[in-house]
C-alpha cells in the first residue's frame, strides 16, 4: 500500500504523476493530471504495467533494466500512449524514491508537450515566414541587439553593401561595421551619425547614404521593443538610385518644359489644354489663365482645308502623331507660319488620355530663307542678279530659243580705270559707284532683260529677243547714260565703260562661251581706246589663244636660257667713239624663232613677266659689263626698266645687290626710264631715285618726249641724259617739225646740264643733221644693230671707247 501522505502528495502536483513498483513495473498510484493525460479512469490506470504506456523503444529498454535492477532514473523526451492508442509527446522524469528504507518506487513525472510542441511548429512556421519576407523585400534589412551585435541581415543587404564572400560565410561584426564605413563616401559624417543613433536608443531615423559604388541609399533605423523597452534595433536599407535619377530627370523635364523656346500644351482626350507652357503664352499672346480649359481646336488653321483639324485628329488616331506646317492667328496680328508636331498618349488599354502639341513660329526662318536665297541668287552690294541666277535665267532662253529658233547678246562690260576711283576716293566710295552704274545701265534695259554684276566692276547683260542692230542700240544708250557726269558728295566726276557683245547662236550657243566672247571683245575696246562697244568676231579668240599661246612660250623660254642680251652701241656724234652700249633683251623660240621684242615686251608688260625679264636683263647686262671692266675695258651699260619693275618694293636693293655681287663700279650702270615712271606717283618715284643717285648708278629718260613730258620732274630728278625718241629722228633732215622737236630738245637739255643721246638713226644724213643741232651721240642701225657680247667686243677695238 501507498501510504496516504504520498497520495495526497502526488495528487497535488500540476505534473502527472505515476509511481511504479520496481519489479513488477506495475503502476500502483496516479494522480487526477495522469489519468487525464492518459484518457482513462483511475482504475483503469492503476496496476497497468509501464511498460504498456510508452511508445519508443528507448522505454521499453529503461523499464527492463529497472527490472534488472540495472538502471533507476531517466530524464528525456518521449512518447506516452493514451487510452484511444495515441501517441503524445510528454516530458518524462523517472527518479527511484523510498517509502521506507525496504520499499523503493518509481516516481514518473510527465509534461504534455503538445501545446509546447504546436507553439514551435507555430514560432517555425512565423519565423519562416518571416525569413521569406525578409529575402523578399526590396529592401537590405539589419537587425542587431541593444548592445549593437548583428543578429541577423538578408540577402538584399549583402547586394546594397557588396559584401564580400568572408563576411558572409563568417560572422565579424567589426570588419562587417568597417567594411560599410569604407563603403561610404563621407565616412566620418557617416560615423558620427551612427555613434547618435547609438547613443538614442528609442530615436527613429531617416538619413540618405551615398556610397562609392554610385549607390544613393535610404536608411531608416527603428527600435525594436520587448516588455516596453528597447531590446535592439531594425535597420532598413533601400537603394533610391534609380529613384533619384527620375526624380533628376523630372525635375528637369519640368524645366524644359518651361524654358523650352518651342510651345507646348498638353490637352486631355478631349483636346482640352490642361497646360501651357510661358513659349506657349509669348506665341499664342494669351495668358495661361485663359488657355487652360479651352479647346486646342481652333489653334491652328489652315486656309485651303476647312476641315484641317478633323485630318489632324484622324492622323492622331491612326498613327498617333502628325507633323506639318499650319496657319496661327494671333488677336490683330497677320497669320504666321507655325511648324506642329503633336503626339498622342493612349493608357495601358490602348485609349486615349492626353496628347501633347509642340509648335513653334517659322517667321524668322522663312525670312532667314529669303535671305539665304538673296545671297545666293543676288548681289550683295548692288542687288542685281549674280552669276548663279543669270545661268538660270539664260539656260531657260537657250531653250526656248532652240525650240523657236529666237536670237539674244550677252554684253560684257567693265568699267574704264575704275581702279584710280579706288585708289584715290577709297572702296567704300567706289562701292557707290558702283551702285549708281548698276542703276544707270539697268534703267537702259528692258524689264525682260537681265543685268549681273560678276565682280568688282564687270557687269554682263542678257538681252531677251535681240539681235545685232537691237544689241546695238542698247549698247549706244548703256554709253549714254554712262557719259552724263556722276555726283557723289558734292564732287563732279566721270566713269566710262568698255562693252564686248557677243550673239546668239552666231558666237556661241552655251552662256560660258558667250560671255568669254563678249570679253574677248570687251579687251579689243580697251587696246583701242575705251569707252565704246565691239561685236565679237572669230578672229579675236585666235589672237588671244595665240596670245595665252606666246606667254607660256615665253615664260618657258626664261627658264630654258632661251633668251640672250644684245649690246647696241651708243656712239659719239664727234669723232665716232663709242660711249656706251645699251643692253637689249632677245628671245628665239623653238616654235616662233626670233621674236620681235616689240612683240613679246608688250605682252610681258600686260600679264606682268615683265619684272621677271627685266630682272634678268638687269642681272646680265651688270654681270658682262664688270666682265669688261675688270678686263681693263670699263664701258657705261644702259638697262631700260619698266614701270612695273620700278614699282616693286625692293627694286632700289635688287639693283645694289647686282652691282655687289658682279662688283661693277655703280657709275658703269645706267638706268632707262620712261616718262610714265617719273610721273607715277612723283614723291615715291623721287625718293626712289634718289637712293639710286646715292649708290652711285647713272639714270636717262628713254623715249623723251613720247608721253607726257614735264620740265619739272627734270629740274627735281636727278637725271642725267635724255634720250631723243626714233619718232622724231625718222623724219631728220626733211621734216621741219621733228627738226624743231629734236633742236628744242637739245637746247633744253643742254640748259639744263643734260646729255642727249638719239635713238633709230639709221642715214648718215639724219647722224649729219644731229651733229648740225649739237647732238652729243646717237644710237641705231647707222652704227650697229644689237650684237652679242662677243661681237660687240669686236667693234669696241674697231671704233674705240671712251
Amino acid at each position: 500500500m501507498i501510504p496516504a501522505g504520498y497520495a495526497l502528495l502526488i495528487e497535488a502536483l500540476i505534473e502527472a504523476v505515476w509511481l511504479v513498483e520496481p519489479v513488477s513495473l506495475r503502476i500502483v498510484s496516479v494522480n487526477q493530471a495522469a489519468i487525464t493525460l492518459a484518457g482513462v479512469s483511475r482504475e483503469d490506470l492503476q496496476g497497468r504495467v509501464a511498460i504498456e504506456l510508452t511508445a519508443t523503444p528507448e522505454d521499453h529498454c529503461f523499464w527492463e533494466d529497472v527490472a534488472a535492477g540495472l538502471s533507476h532514473d531517466i530524464h528525456s523526451e518521449t512518447l506516452l500512449r493514451t487510452g484511444d492508442g495515441v501517441a503524445i509527446p510528454v516530458d518524462r522524469r523517472v527518479s527511484r524514491v523510498w517509502i521506507d528504507a525496504a520499499t523503493p518506487l518509481y516516481l514518473v513525472c510527465l509534461q504534455d508537450l503538445r501545446q509546447q510542441r504546436r507553439t514551435e511548429v507555430e514560432l517555425e512556421r512565423l519565423v519562416a515566414e518571416l525569413r521569406a519576407t525578409l529575402e523578399s523585400t526590396a529592401d537590405g534589412i539589419m537587425a542587431s541587439d541593444r548592445q549593437g551585435r548583428v543578429r541577423n541581415y538578408n540577402r538584399r543587404f549583402a547586394e546594397i553593401w557588396d559584401l564580400p564572400e568572408a563576411l558572409m560565410v563568417r560572422r565579424n561584426d567589426p570588419a562587417l561595421f568597417a567594411h560599410m564605413a569604407a563603403a561610404v563616401v563621407d565616412g566620418d559624417s557617416y560615423e558620427a551619425r551612427l555613434a547618435e543613433i547609438a547613443a538614442s536608443p528609442l530615436l527613429e531615423a531617416d538619413d540618405e547614404l551615398v556610397l562609392r559604388s554610385g549607390r544613393i541609399v535610404e536608411r531608416r533605423s527603428l527600435p525594436q521593443y520587448q516588455r516596453g523597452e528597447a531590446s535592439g534595433r531594425v535597420f532598413a536599407f533601400r537603394d533610391i538610385t534609380q529613384q533619384v535619377d527620375s526624380q533628376a530627370r523630372l525635375r528637369l523635364a519640368a524645366k524644359v518644359f518651361e524654358s523650352s523656346l518651342d510651345a507646348i500644351f498638353i490637352t486631355g482626350a478631349d483636346f482640352r489644354l490642361l497646360a501651357a507652357n510661358p513659349s506657349c503664352e509669348r506665341l499664342t499672346g494669351i495668358a495661361q489663365a485663359s488657355l487652360l480649359g479651352g479647346s486646342a481646336k481652333p489653334f491652328f488653321h489652315d486656309p485651303h482645308d476647312q476641315g484641317f483639324f478633323a485630318r489632324i485628329e484622324q492622323h492622331l488616331q491612326a498613327d498617333g502623331f502628325w507633323e506639318g506646317e499650319a496657319q496661327r492667328r494671333n488677336a490683330g496680328q497677320p497669320a504666321r507660319t507655325v511648324q506642329v508636331s503633336w503626339v498622342l498618349l493612349r493608357d495601358e488599354h490602348g485609349q486615349p488620355v492626353n496628347s501633347i502639341c509642340f509648335f513653334k513660329d517659322l517667321s524668322e526662318k522663312y525670312a532667314a530663307q529669303q535671305r539665304i536665297e538673296t545671297l545666293a541668287y543676288r548681289d550683295v552690294l548692288t542687288g542685281l542678279p549674280n552669276r548663279l541666277l543669270l545661268t538660270q535665267r539664260v539656260d531657260f532662253a537657250l531653250r526656248m530659243a532652240e525650240r523657236s529658233g529666237g536670237r539674244f547678246a550677252v554684253f560684257f562690260l567693265d568699267l574704264d580705270r575704275f581702279k584710280n576711283i579706288n585708289d584715290s576716293m577709297g572702296h567704300a566710295f567706289g562701292d557707290r559707284v558702283l551702285v549708281e552704274v548698276a542703276a544707270r545701265i539697268d534703267a537702259c534695259l528692258r524689264d525682260v532683260d537681265t543685268l549681273c554684276r560678276l565682280g568688282g566692276d564687270e557687269f554682263v547683260v542678257f538681252l531677251q529677243e535681240a539681235d545685232a542692230a537691237g544689241a546695238e542700240a542698247c549698247a549706244q544708250r548703256v554709253l549714254q547714260a554712262m557719259a552724263d557726269p556722276f555726283v557723289l558728295d558734292g564732287m563732279n566726276f566721270s566713269v566710262g565703260c568698255s562693252i564686248g557683245v557677243a550673239l546668239y547662236p552666231d558666237d556661241g550657243k552655251t552662256l560660258d562661251d558667250l560671255i568669254q566672247f563678249a570679253d574677248t571683245a570687251m579687251y579689243r575696246v580697251k587696246e583701242r581706246g575705251r569707252g565704246s562697244f565691239r561685236f565679237y568676231q572669230p578672229q579675236m579668240n585666235v589672237d588671244v589663244l595665240s596670245r595665252i599661246k606666246m606667254d607660256h612660250a615665253m615664260r618657258q623660254g626664261l627658264q630654258q636660257g632661251r633668251f640672250s642680251v644684245h649690246f647696241q652701241p651708243q656712239v659719239a656724234l664727234d669723232g665716232g667713239r663709242m660711249i656706251g652700249a645699251e643692253a637689249l633683251a632677245r628671245w628665239n623660240d623653238d616654235e616662233f624663232g626670233v621674236v620681235a621684242p616689240t612683240a613679246f615686251i608688250l605682252l610681258a608688260e600686260e600679264t606682268g613677266f615683265i619684272i621677271s625679264i627685266g630682272n634678268w636683263v638687269l642681272e646680265q647686262a651688270v654681270r658682262q659689263a664688270a666682265a669688261w671692266q675688270h678686263a681693263g675695258r670699263p664701258i657705261r651699260v644702259s638697262v631700260n626698266v619698266s614701270a612695273l619693275q620700278f614699282q616693286q618694293a625692293d627694286f632700289v636693293s635688287m639693283v645694289d645687290d647686282a652691282l655687289r655681287a658682279a662688283g661693277l663700279s655703280a657709275e658703269l650702270l645706267e638706268l632707262e626710264l620712261t616718262e610714265s615712271i617719273l610721273l607715277r606717283d612723283a614723291d615715291e618715284a623721287l625718293e626712289r631715285l634718289h637712293a639710286l643717285a646715292r649708290i652711285g648708278v647713272a639714270m636717262s629718260i628713254d623715249d623723251f618726249g613720247t608721253g607726257y613730258s614735264s620740265l619739272s620732274y627734270l629740274k627735281r630728278f636727278p637725271i642725267s641724259r635724255l634720250k631723243i625718241d626714233r619718232s622724231f629722228v625718222t623724219g631728220l633732215p626733211q621734216d621741219d617739225s621733228d627738226r624743231a622737236i629734236v633742236s628744242a630738245t637739245i637746247g633744253m637739255a643742254r640748259a639744263l646740264g643734260l646729255d642727249v643721246v638719239a635713238e633709230g638713226v639709221e642715214t648718215q644724213a639724219q647722224a649729219d643733221c644731229l651733229r648740225e643741232l649739237d647732238c652729243a651721240a646717237y644710237q641705231g642701225f647707222l652704227c650697229s644693230p644689237a650684237l652679242p657680247a662677243e661681237q660687240f667686243e669686236h667693234l669696241m677695238d674697231t671704233l674705240g671707247s671712251e
